[in-house]
């Protein structure tokens, strides 16, 4: 599942070749720009209907995840994968994520889409302003609302990362401001059974895959 504003291509990248190499059946879920997260949890539901669920998302997507998955009888989940963790807790005052979400959105509402992409690609890396730049075109004109409901999101209690009974591979960036490294520490120290992985945007940015690679080295 992909983070907040992004989409299925981007997800689709980063675990589809791993889950190929592993004899995965594999579904990149599309955000509903109206519902994102019910979206989420609806193909998580679907996908439990037929099996044992690796849960795997990025951001937003991870958090939705192990929510998910949290709330689940442990036989209808096999793992979770938490790629770029953003925050811990319902307190979400200072975490950046929230905090560029509610902004990009103002923006949007105030100038459109395209003056926002422009200056959206001109401070981010190239790999980045191309996803971004796709995933945004394709859910406009809900985007804003999307970003707006990501902005009200409370992530996952410390108590709940504390309880959870299923395995959870963490991939955390070293030099992500928007997602911070102590958070992901954070979630793999609280989890029960969790392995931690780090990468810097340069790898990721450079193989999108490397995040499914990682966290299925510790799942298999």
């Amino acid at each position: 599942m992909p983070g907040t504003g992004s989409d299925a291509c981007f997800a689709r990248r980063a675990f589809g070749p791993a889950s190929a190499a592993a004899g995965l059946d594999f579904l990149a879920v599309d955000p509903d720009p109206d519902a994102v997260i019910e979206s989420y949890r609806t193909a998580l539901d679907s996908a439990a209907a037929r099996g044992p669920v690796l849960a795997a998302g990025i951001s937003l997507g991870a958090a939705v995840a192990v929510e998910w998955a949290a709330g689940r009888d442990p036989a209808d989940v096999s793992c979770v994968v938490a790629a770029l963790p953003a925050w811990t807790g319902p307190d979400t005052a200072d975490c950046p994520a929230t905090l560029s979400a509610a902004m990009t959105a103002a923006q949007l509402r105030a100038e459109g889409l395209e003056p926002v992409i422009a200056r959206m690609r001109a401070g981010s890396p190239a790999w980045l302003a191309d996803a971004l730049t796709r995933s945004w075109r394709s859910q406009w004109p809900g985007l804003p609302g999307a970003l707006e409901e990501a902005a009200q999101y409370k992530w996952p209690e410390p108590a709940l990362l504390d309880a959870l009974a299923v395995p959870l591979a963490v991939i955390a960036a070293t030099d992500d401001p928007v997602h911070p490294l102590a958070v992901g520490r954070e979630w793999a120290r609280r989890a029960p059974r969790s392995a931690l992985d780090e990468v810097t945007l340069a790898e990721l940015g450079a193989d999108p895959a490397v995040v499914g690679r990682l966290a299925l080295r510790h799942l298999a």
